[in-house]
């Protein structure tokens, strides 16, 4: 196998100390800033309850050097667009801010008899503040109000002078262009579920990854027993919303104990992915409980995708 896990892994796990984490620590996205890899993972003191955003980081991508006792970010006590938690984090720096997506949990306002929905979120902070650990998130952005959609994330750099967002809308993944992060247009599925292993729906897993033969596109997809593998897709490097290949097995699936049994069994699920010394490393929740990593040669990566 082209990716190889860690043979640390997993590499963060719940904290019985911190309840806002004491059962749940995964799906984190994963940025690489100042010599270090920065890890904003998704947690919860229980199965149902509310998800938060946590922190560490990692000088060489495997040992945690640093991990905050307190999140970093969490639902608006304000807003029932996301009063039951922030999920699944994508972090994605473009000029001198870093884009937090995310997926808003909370309630079909208005409603006679409760409702849960799922939207997409975004906000963003200066690269400085990031670095210095002083989160001052911005404005909060519900780019599709109250459209059932998540597993969202940006390109780190604007085509034709536009922002590019992938998301989810089920079952397919779809692209769409703004001047302004809040009205999208020119939208278009880019993926769609092709191969058994990716039956029910597929998504958005990292950001994608800039080579020269295009940007390599991490995502998850979800068979017909809810089983979570990663897929792997090129992008061409002008025109991100065409495809150029397309890896027809998982490239990473369940298979370590890690990853077969926890609070929610066989599941491997990417927010987050750096390159460090032409070294591709994948951040991914093992079973909606740990945090692990796995690591390919980009080279090899892209030998997957016949480039």
């Amino acid at each position: 196998m082209v990716l190889k896990r860690y043979k640390g892994n997993p590499i963060l796990a719940p904290r019985g100390e911190n309840l806002w984490e004491s059962v749940m620590t995964y799906n984190c996205a994963a940025i690489h800033e100042g010599g270090k890899v920065h890890i904003v993972y998704r947690a919860q003191g229980s199965k149902p309850g509310v998800s938060r955003l946590g922190y560490a980081s990692s000088k060489d991508g495997f040992h945690i050097d640093e991990r905050l006792d307190k999140p970093i970010f969490g639902p608006d006590p304000a807003s029932d667009l996301e009063c039951f938690g922030i999920e699944d984090p994508r972090l994605t720096r473009i000029g001198d801010r870093i884009y937090l997506n995310y997926s808003a949990y909370g309630t079909n306002m208005g409603m006679v008899f409760p409702l849960k929905r799922v939207q997409i979120g975004i906000t963003s902070i200066s690269v400085d503040d990031f670095l210095n650990k002083n989160w001052n998130w911005g404005e909060r952005i519900y780019p599709f109000y109250m459209v059932d959609n998540k597993n969202s994330f940006f390109f780190p750099e604007k085509f034709d002078g536009k922002y590019v967002l992938v998301h989810r809308i089920p079952p397919h993944m779809w692209i769409a262009y703004s001047d302004d992060m809040k009205t999208w247009e020119n939208q278009k599925i880019l993926l769609s579920p092709r191969y058994e292993w990716e039956y029910f729906k597929i998504g958005g897993g990292a950001p994608p990854i800039k080579t020269e033969e295009g940007w390599i596109l991490i995502y998850h997809g979800v068979d017909r027993e809810m089983r979570y593998r990663l897929g792997l897709a090129l992008l061409d490097l002008k025109d991100p919303g065409k495809v150029i290949g397309r890896y027809d097995r998982p490239f990473l699936e369940p298979e370590a104990d890690y990853e077969m049994s926890g609070v929610v069994p066989s599941v491997t699920f990417t927010c987050g992915a750096v390159v460090m010394d032409d070294t591709l490393f994948v951040y991914y929740g093992g079973a909606d409980t740990v945090i692990c990593v796995a690591t390919a040669r980009v080279k090899d990566v892209l030998g997957l995708l016949k480039v």
